[in-house]
């Protein structure tokens, strides 16, 4: 196992060792001190020395279970194997006590321990090591001491291959990069290649820009003008900067791909290059939720998140808030940039609400037993329209309604953005977390000075059907049903974001089902692209008649390709209309809705 390019003989490799660790001990004051080599990338090894200070005989080594979604994925099945050593260079025993947790024995003088893992799962969510680059969520490659979570650590990369180049926002040393603890390293992706990089200043912070992609799929100018209009809308919109500088991380693979990671000074964002070209509004959008994050989630956080339990579960009923909401403030956020216009907005908001609506789990699960819910996404059926609705979709949507509802309730001075920056002043900046969803309507009703139970309880942690028309009255919007004949490809498949599509319903009768479909079959490729998140914008653009040709993998057996035309169905469409007659005080709340503000010129407003 190699860590390090100086080349020392055999018999003074334990002398070496042995001063290596008293340095570390002397100086570290306690600090856990990690080295990452990077010898192996063609085998996609990762060797990680750990080196422990004085402390007790009996150490305990903890590798998470989960990081950067909410599933459990255990990081453990990829470690090939444990050891420890004293400051001497003895062995010392090293216990599994369970799936992701080692006892090192006789560690009080200190002790080194090195592992070996596999690091090939690629995406914002993932830890990936080969020949291209480095990426790492570092939660799923580095142990924690159990008894030292809290304490300073470095972290040092070995056999870095030529030419590349590291980029994180972890504070650098001399040679190594400092963290004053686990929570805070793992909070903090890590991209090593030969990536681009660019950086400007906005509205007093620093912006770093690194990219990881072939040169001819972006336009840095272009992304860097965009990420001007997002940092500077949304710091504006909270009246708040709570950092000096910030990295943002981009991937544009050519495969299959989607998603973004947010942390508390970086975010880590990945778009298929193809749809980058074609609809670069999505990787707007994709930005300004993940940036919007930093706020919302990082520092604005439910208690029921805190602290972080790496070895199960944690269990929220907020994520509606914290992932929906942050949606409707990115929305808000791209409308006062200027990169999302009113037409496209209102359009975005009325396919959401059919998106909701066509689900029939909508009147069976809450938006907080969704949110409670989330460790269940990995699993097909759960994702069934039958079964679930989605904390991200119906949150938005409370997110649009609740700032409506302040609206009303205060006579148009106060909105989201009131409610947002009150949880920000009372919470995040005194270092406290939110409890759930009593957390907000505590919130809403602080700038609202009204009693909001009612909404809360129905919508919220209720099932009733949202009265659309009763909350856009107020704006001049009037939401109207219809039916509309769309494509109709015999199935609806479901991929849970780093893994394979998943074929969750087959359309009974359908040519689909005749081709030989089957639910659970895992979708490889539709009409010759690798299946992935843009694969229902693809199917969408099929005419009825078209062939569809589907490469699937049966839960028993090889690979095949089935081929069948598809149909059409109609379907609930909902859209957003002017009502009639719209009142100047309406289009004044409209123009203050559409900039995410709550004030209303005194002259139009009948208050």
């Amino acid at each position: 196992m190699r860590f390090s390019s100086i080349k020392v003989g055999p018999a003074r490799q334990l002398v070496f060792m042995a001063l290596l660790i008293s340095v570390a001990a002397a100086s570290s004051n306690a600090t856990t001190d990690y080295t990452i080599s990077l010898a192996s990338p063609d085998q996609h090894l990762v060797e990680v020395r750990l080196i422990l200070p004085e402390g007790s005989a009996q150490r305990e080594l903890q590798l998470p279970v989960w990081n950067a979604l909410y599933q459990v994925r255990d990081f453990a099945q990829y470690v090939n194997w444990v050891r420890a050593k004293d400051r001497a260079g003895r062995a010392l025993a090293v216990r599994e006590l369970d799936k992701s947790r080692w006892q090192i024995a006789g560690a009080e003088g200190g002790a080194v321990v090195d592992y070996q893992i596999f690091a090939d799962s690629p995406g914002p969510f993932g830890a990936e090591f080969n020949s291209h680059h480095a990426f790492f969520n570092l939660a799923q490659i580095l142990m924690y001491p159990v008894d030292a979570r809290d304490s300073p650590m470095t972290l040092r990369f070995t056999y870095v291959p030529k030419g590349w180049r590291i980029a994180t926002p972890l504070r650098a040393g001399v040679d190594t990069f400092i963290a004053e603890n686990y929570d805070r390293a793992v909070d903090s992706p890590v991209e090593m290649g030969d990536f681009q990089e660019s950086d400007f200043d906005e509205s007093g912070g620093h912006y770093r820009v690194v990219v990881d992609a072939d040169r001819g799929d972006y336009d840095m100018d272009k992304i860097a003008a965009m990420l001007h209009k997002i940092v500077a809308g949304a710091t504006s919109w909270m009246d708040d900067r709570p950092f000096n500088s910030y990295m943002f991380l981009f991937h544009f693979p050519k495969g299959p791909s989607g998603g973004g990671m947010e942390h508390s000074y970086s975010t880590a964002i990945e778009v298929n290059a193809d749809v980058l070209a074609r609809a670069p509004e999505v990787l707007a959008s994709l930005t300004a939720h993940e940036f919007f994050h930093l706020w919302n989630v990082k520092r604005i956080r439910p208690q029921t998140l805190e602290p972080v339990d790496y070895t199960k579960e944690n269990y929220t009923r907020a994520l509606w808030f914290s992932e929906g909401c942050t949606s409707t403030a990115a929305d808000f956020i791209e409308l006062r940039g200027g990169l999302l216009d009113e037409s496209h907005f209102e359009r975005d908001l009325a396919s959401g609400i059919g998106e909701l609506e066509r689900r029939p789990a909508h009147r069976t699960q809450s938006a907080e037993e969704s949110s409670l819910d989330a460790w269940l996404e990995s699993d097909a059926y759960y994702r069934r329209p039958e079964r679930s609705i989605s904390y991200y979709n119906k949150g938005e949507l409370l997110g649009i309604t609740l700032d409506l509802a302040v609206r009303e309730a205060s006579h148009g001075q106060a909105s989201l953005r009131e409610v947002l920056q009150w949880m920000n002043q009372n919470y995040a900046k005194k270092g406290r977390f939110f409890p759930d969803s009593a957390g907000v309507r505590e919130a809403a009703e602080a700038v609202s000075h009204a009693d909001l139970g009612s909404f809360f309880t129905k919508y919220v942690a209720g099932t009733e059907d949202i009265p659309w028309n009763d909350f856009f009255r107020g704006i001049g919007l009037r939401l109207t049903e219809g039916k509309t004949t769309v494509t109709d490809a015999g199935f609806a498949g479901s991929r849970n974001f780093d893994g394979p599509m998943t074929v969750t319903t087959v359309t009974a009768g359908s040519e689909a089902e005749r081709a030989g479909l089957q639910v659970g079959n895992t979708v490889v490729e539709i009409n010759g692209n690798a299946a992935g998140e843009e694969s229902s914008q693809q199917t969408s653009l099929l005419a009825p008649g078209d062939t569809i040709t589907v490469k699937v993998r049966p839960r028993r057996g090889a690979e095949r390709d089935l081929k069948w035309k598809v149909g059409s169905r109609d379907e609930s469409s909902y859209e957003l209309k002017d009502v009639e007659n719209v009142t100047a005080e309406q289009r004044a709340r409209r123009a203050a809705w559409l900039k995410g503000e709550a004030e209303i010129p005194q002259e139009t407003s009948a208050h």
